[in-house]
């Protein structure tokens, strides 16, 4: 998730702080001293990550822009606390928040799904000594409850604010690292970014779902197969190079290009094997299903970038034991070999997907779908072909007219139902000096149903409620009921 960090410089912050054997700080140091500790967490393990960086006063500046569009931000916001005095202060702007207009809303919550982080260069006994942290506590409340405040425990220093920024990084910024396994053969990974815990009903089943740090391989389809599934998520898949000791290669911060430059060389000369299951997934055209966890699986597939670059990626699967129901329960999924004949047929020309349901659903009853006008437009002319060709196809005429009242009345289509019976009063002017007395009625009488069913108060405006034949003293079809 990028990250947008806010950093307070007005003049409180210039506030200075006492630190004993040292020279005299002001409070905007210690912010930058944070801020830099996690820039460098950053710089190493999220090489990835996408930030911005802006500063506020009574004005603001964009310091360093984000390079791209995202829909889904982390703000850090830096702050000492102070709510500043008189208009456009933030105790002001939160006592009229409610009553700003459109063109000049407060800016919480904000208008795209965020989490919001307070870093307080202040101790938790400053704040609570003024309103300052219920104020701050009411932005995290703006922003849905999506955030927290950190505050600094004892007294103003380096290390302890080194010990706030650590405590953020541990909770939003410690890189996803996983062992991805297929077999005998095995990676070191990160996935990025870090997938978020899963809560699949808040009712029932309110407790997070994370998924494992051991992401198994347990079989491979083809890509035709899976065809392009709902996800959660989608993440990166990196290789992780390490040495005979353990430690990691090519990915700690160095003293000059030419060092990394030697790092990366190195680990570009081990064997890995999740270098080897992308390039096979590439060339097979084929995607792995990886145990995420109990009854919770996810894909790994190559993705192009562009004509020259790809790369493996992971999506997630939403928890449960069938979570694409044309594949049926993956724990009912096994090798080819275990099958009496191959279901994809001796010369790979077949698909045993998408499996037929058990139970066979009953679709006698057709369902109107106006997804495109041509399919309206439809409806609507055949109703009219039937109505030029009254009283023989007074059954038919009848049917079609009533599906169409249905219809309209549950999608909530009024005006359909009066343009309708426009059409048919139109129609009833223009039949010909041979036309059978009886179409006239029926004509008639079918307009005005369905102008009262387009009022919505009348009792003929019922769902349930079916227009039937006008029973007239002419012979033929007329008298039939549906």
């Amino acid at each position: 998730m990028p990250t947008v960090v806010v950093m307070d410089v007005s003049l409180s912050m210039t506030r200075p702080v006492s630190i004993e054997g040292s020279e005299e700080y002001q409070r905007k140091h210690l912010a930058a001293h944070g801020l830099t500790m996690l820039f460098e967490h950053m710089a190493t393990n999220y090489k990835l990550e996408f930030t911005a960086l802006v500063v506020f006063s009574s004005l603001w500046e964009l310091m360093v822009p984000f390079t791209r569009d995202y829909n889904t931000l982390q703000v850090v916001l830096v702050t000492d606390g102070c709510l500043g005095i008189g208009r456009g202060s933030l105790r002001h702007s939160l006592a009229t928040h409610s009553q700003r207009s459109e063109s000049n809303r407060f800016p919480l919550p904000f208008p795209f799904p965020s989490k919001l982080y307070i870093m307080c260069m202040a101790n938790l006994e400053e704040l609570q000594s003024t309103d300052s942290l219920d104020c701050l506590e009411r932005l995290i409340d703006l922003n849905n409850g999506e955030g927290q405040i950190f505050t600094i425990d004892g007294p103003l220093c380096l290390k302890n604010v080194q010990s706030m920024f650590g405590k953020l990084i541990d909770l939003a910024y410690t890189p996803f690292h996983a062992v991805l396994k297929c077999g005998h053969l095995t990676a070191d990974v990160q996935v990025f970014p870090r997938p978020e815990p899963f809560v699949i009903d808040e009712e029932i089943d309110p407790i997070p779902k994370v998924i494992n740090t051991d992401l198994e391989i347990v079989g491979f389809i083809d890509i035709a197969d899976i065809s392009s599934p709902p996800v959660l998520s989608r993440h990166l898949v990196l290789p992780i190079a390490l040495n005979k000791e353990g430690d990691e290669v090519g990915t700690g911060i160095t003293d000059d290009n030419e060092d990394e430059n030697s790092a990366n060389q190195i680990a570009g000369k081990i064997p890995n094997f999740c270098v080897l299951l992308h390039g096979s997934l590439k060339v097979e055209g084929m995607v792995a299903i990886v145990q995420l966890g109990p009854e919770w699986h996810g894909m790994l597939y190559s993705q192009a970038d562009s004509k020259k670059k790809s790369n493996l990626m992971m999506s997630l699967f939403e928890p449960g034991p069938e979570p694409l129901p044309w594949l049926g329960k993956m724990a009912q999924l096994g090798p080819i070999s275990d099958a009496k004949e191959n279901p994809y047929g001796e010369d790979d020309n077949k698909s045993p997907f998408p499996l037929q349901p058990k139970n066979k659903r009953s679709y006698a009853q057709n369902v109107t779908v106006w997804i495109k006008p041509s399919g309206l437009q439809t409806d609507v002319q055949k109703i009219l072909r039937n109505a030029r060709k009254l009283p023989e196809k007074t059954q038919t005429f009848y049917k079609e007219l009533n599906r169409l009242r249905k219809a309209a009345l549950a999608f909530g289509f009024l005006d359909l139902l009066k343009g309708v019976a426009d059409m048919l009063e139109r129609e009833c002017t223009l039949l010909p000096d041979t036309a059978h007395p009886d179409a006239a009625f029926q004509l008639t009488h079918a307009a005005q149903q369905l102008k009262l069913a387009s009022t919505g108060t009348s009792e003929y405006a019922g769902y349930e409620h079916n227009i039937t034949p006008l029973h007239t003293d002419f012979s033929g079809s007329s008298t039939e009921r549906m």
